[in-house]
Formats: structure tokens, sequence, C-alpha cells
């Protein structure tokens, strides 16, 4: 009886959790590799329109790759694209484990999820359609091993 209260109560907390946090995203979009195979040529474009530039927002990126990814950081380049055209390259290195090789996130069965802030607190200086790309940028292509992104969009919590 104590154990199925401890799953009950463990279940409950993960959907509060989940609720309270997944609904005040205005952009989330998950975008999977070719099977878990990441080439140079295979960017991940993320499209998404801002309404408001009063507001201050949080940038995430959830990365999910397998428990075996043969390396403990992702070399990847950003490209942003705002409505006027301009664009911005910035190299980033995510790192998915620390420096003793223990994943970062949470990981089950064979897949691990990590949440990366990439942002907080930003403003965009434009309404409309912005554009974010992530380009694989590790020495070898096809990368296995990484199986998705997702980029979450969210008003700033911080005043």
């Amino acid at each position: 009886m104590l154990k199925l209260l401890s799953v009950f109560t463990s279940l409950f907390a993960s959907c509060l959790l989940l609720t309270s946090c997944g609904g005040d995203f205005i952009f989330e979009e998950t975008i999977n590799t070719n099977a878990g195979n990441w080439a140079y040529e295979d960017v991940l474009q993320f499209d998404f329109t801002i309404d408001d530039t009063s507001k201050r927002y949080d940038l995430l990126l959830e990365v999910e790759h397998v428990g075996d990814y043969g390396y403990q950081n992702l070399y990847v380049q950003f490209h942003t694209q705002f409505p006027s055209g301009e664009k911005k390259t910035q190299l980033v290195s995510l790192e998915l484990a620390t420096k003793s090789g223990i994943w970062n996130g949470q990981c089950s069965g064979n897949t691990c999820t990590v949440g990366i802030r990439l942002q907080t607190n930003t403003v965009f200086e434009e309404t409309g359609e912005h554009s974010i790309s992530v380009e694989q940028y590790m020495r070898k292509s096809p990368l296995s091993g990484v199986v998705g992104m997702t980029l979450q969009i969210r008003p700033s919590d911080v005043k």
C-alpha cells in the first residue's frame, strides 16, 4: 500500500510539474535528426513570430541524445535571422556531460535529455518572423547519437 501511494504521489507531482511549466511557452517545436545521424547539411530550423517587443523572453534548448553518445559536448552554430533580414551567427559548445563523464540532464533507458538556457531575459527588437537555425559543427558528419532538439521560448520571469 505504501509503495502504491509513493507511485501515485510521484505521478501526481510529475503531472503537476509538466502542466505548470508547459503552458507558458509562446513557442515550442521539436525537430529530430535523421534517425540519430546529424549531417552538416541537415540544419534544424525553428521559425517563430514575436508580436511584443516590450516583453522579455527566455530561450531554452533541449538536446536529446543517446546514452552512448561519443562526446562530452556538441559544437553547433546558431544562425539567427531577424524580420529586417539581418543575420547573426554564433559558435557554441553545448555541454552534455560533466568533465568526469556524467550526463547532464535526465536519462531514461538509452536516451538522455539536457535542457540548456540559451538566453535569459532577452528582448527582441523587431516584431515579425524570426528564425533560429542550428547547424552541427563537430568534426564528423554525419554525427551519430543526437536524436533531436526542442526550442522553447517563454516570457521571462526575471524582473
